[in-house]
C-alpha cells in the first residue's frame, strides 16, 4: 500500500518542549490538575477543548471509541449526553465501565481516565436539554442514534415531521437521552518531553478515596 502522504508518515515529528509536570507541583487531587489543563486549553483557544474519546466494550468482546464533548465535571464524575439507545448507550448498559482520554495537542497535553459509568439524574438531562439550541433538541428526537437509515432524504424528512410537530412551543426532552458520568479510578497526566522522555503521572483512587500519585516511564 502507498504511502497516503507526499511526507513520510515515519519523518512526521514534533518537539515537546513547552512545559514539565513533577511531582513537587502536581496537587494531590487529579481533579484539580485537570480543571488546570482544561483552563489552559481554553485560555489557548483550541478547537473544541472539552472533546473526548469514549472508548467502551462493545457485545463481540471488541473495543469502540468516538468522540463525545464533556458537559461538566462535579464529585460525581465526567458528565457526558447522548442517546441511550446508541452503540455507546448499548455498550456501557452491558459493561459500565470506560475510557475517556483527552487530548489538546497544540500544549503538548494528554489525560487519559479509567472508570465506572451511571447515567445522570433525569432532571440533569432535562436542565441541560433546555439550554441546547432548538436545532440540537429537534436533532435529539430525529436520529435513531447509530441504526441504519437508508440515507439522507429519509434523515431530512423525519426532521421535517419533528420541526412540525413541535412549533410553536418547547421541544420536550426525549425519553432516550440523557447523561452519563464516569467516576474515575484512574488518571494518568501525560505532558510532552524532549528526546521523547515525557512526563507521565498517574493517579490511582484509593478505598479512603484519597489519591495515589505515581510516575511511570515514558
Amino acid at each position: 500500500m502507498p504511502d497516503p502522504s507526499p511526507t513520510s508518515l515515519r519523518d512526521l515529528r514534533v518537539s515537546y518542549d513547552l512545559d514539565s509536570l513533577t511531582e513537587d507541583t502536581a496537587p494531590a487531587d487529579p481533579h484539580e490538575l485537570f480543571n488546570l489543563w482544561l483552563a489552559d486549553a481554553l485560555a489557548h483557544q483550541l478547537p473544541e477543548p472539552n472533546a473526548m474519546t469514549l472508548s467502551t466494550l462493545g457485545s463481540d468482546g471488541g473495543p469502540n471509541s468516538r468522540t463525545v464533548l464533556l458537559k461538566g465535571l462535579d464529585l460525581r464524575g465526567f458528565h457526558f449526553f447522548t442517546n441511550y439507545d446508541s452503540r455507546k448507550g448499548r455498550d456501557l448498559a452491558a459493561h459500565p465501565q470506560a475510557a475517556l482520554t483527552f487530548l489538546w495537542a497544540q500544549r503538548h497535553h494528554q489525560v487519559s481516565i479509567r472508570g465506572h459509568i451511571s447515567k445522570l439524574p433525569r432532571e440533569d438531562a432535562e436542565t441541560y436539554f433546555a439550554s441546547r439550541p432548538a436545532g440540537h433538541q429537534i436533532g435529539a428526537w430525529v436520529s435513531d442514534q447509530s441504526t441504519v437509515i437508508p440515507g439522507r432524504e429519509w434523515l431530512e424528512a423525519r426532521e421535517a415531521e419533528v420541526t412540525a410537530r413541535f412549533a410553536g412551543g418547547p421541544i420536550p426532552c426525549p425519553p432516550n437521552w440523557g447523561g452519563y458520568t464516569l467516576l474515575a479510578s484512574e488518571i494518568e497526566f501525560w505532558q510532552g518531553r524532549v528526546s521523547r522522555l515525557h512526563d507521565r503521572l498517574r493517579y490511582t483512587r484509593q478505598e479512603d478515596s484519597t489519591w495515589k500519585m505515581e510516575r511511570l516511564s515514558p
